[in-house]
């Protein structure tokens, strides 16, 4: 069918298709472009996400944290330097793990005094050299894939503690089925760790968006602030304002 090879030529070119730019474009209705969305994705030629399709799989599997580092280096960076101007001195704040949020621990420059809860290995080991910042690790079962701590222990901690900001790190991103993480352990940690902070802030690069995995932390209108590069869709970073969300593009 004619539609369906416009459909896949858009989703080459682009590589993710809203459901209202291909009414607009091919002038059908919003119950059609779905239909082809469907027809095209049992054939294997695409991936349905929220509101559109993708060329990627929007599931995500664990992979080792040495591997995600090298992925979206610069966007990285820049989120997290947005992220770092949020501390302020003599603050309490919780870090969970994860790439993007370990380059949140290189950014912070904070001269005051400052408290930092982390459930990272590597985020604790970024701060060790800062005098003026305490370091509460905690503790638990260690993941190797991502050197961070998840389990009982780790969140009976979390029962005593109260910060400011939790900066949140996460594997995918979905409009309807929220924030997640391929560790169900993981994503339950992160539950404890909202409830212990006041505002709950996630740094996530644009390819995160469109995504889901195994464990879900929560629903994304229960997030205060989501920090990503420019690579969003203007679309989507629509949608994720109308819930209510604060959106930071670097």
């Amino acid at each position: 069918m004619k539609r369906h090879q416009l459909i896949l030529d858009k989703l080459n070119h682009e590589h993710h298709v809203e459901v209202s730019d291909l009414c607009e474009e091919l002038k059908v209705s919003a119950v059609t472009i779905r239909k082809d969305l469907k027809l095209l994705e049992d054939k294997g030629l695409l991936y349905r996400i929220h509101g559109g399709a993708s060329l990627e799989n929007p599931y995500i599997n664990d992979r080792p944290i040495n591997e995600k580092e090298k992925i979206s280096v610069s966007e990285k960076s820049d989120i997290s330097k947005k992220a770092a101007e949020l501390i302020k001195d003599n603050d309490s704040i919780m870090i969970a793990s994860g790439t993007t949020v370990q380059q949140l621990a290189r950014s912070i420059t904070n001269k005051g005094s400052l408290n930092v809860i982390t459930s990272s290995l590597n985020v604790a080991l970024e701060l060790l050299n800062h005098q003026n910042i305490q370091v509460i690790q905690l503790g638990g079962n260690l993941r190797h894939s991502s050197s961070s701590v998840t389990g009982h222990y780790a969140q009976h901690i979390l029962e005593h503690i109260s910060c400011s900001l939790l900066f949140l790190g996460v594997d995918g991103i979905d409009l309807d089925y929220g924030c997640t993480t391929t560790s169900l352990e993981e994503a339950l940690l992160n539950q404890k760790m909202m409830e212990a902070s006041q505002r709950t802030i996630i740094l996530a690069d644009s390819s995160k968006f469109g995504k889901k995995s195994f464990g879900r932390i929560c629903g994304l209108e229960q997030v205060d602030q989501v920090i990503t590069d420019s690579g969003i869709s203007p679309n989507l970073a629509k949608k994720i304002k109308d819930l209510g969300v604060k959106l930071s593009i670097v």
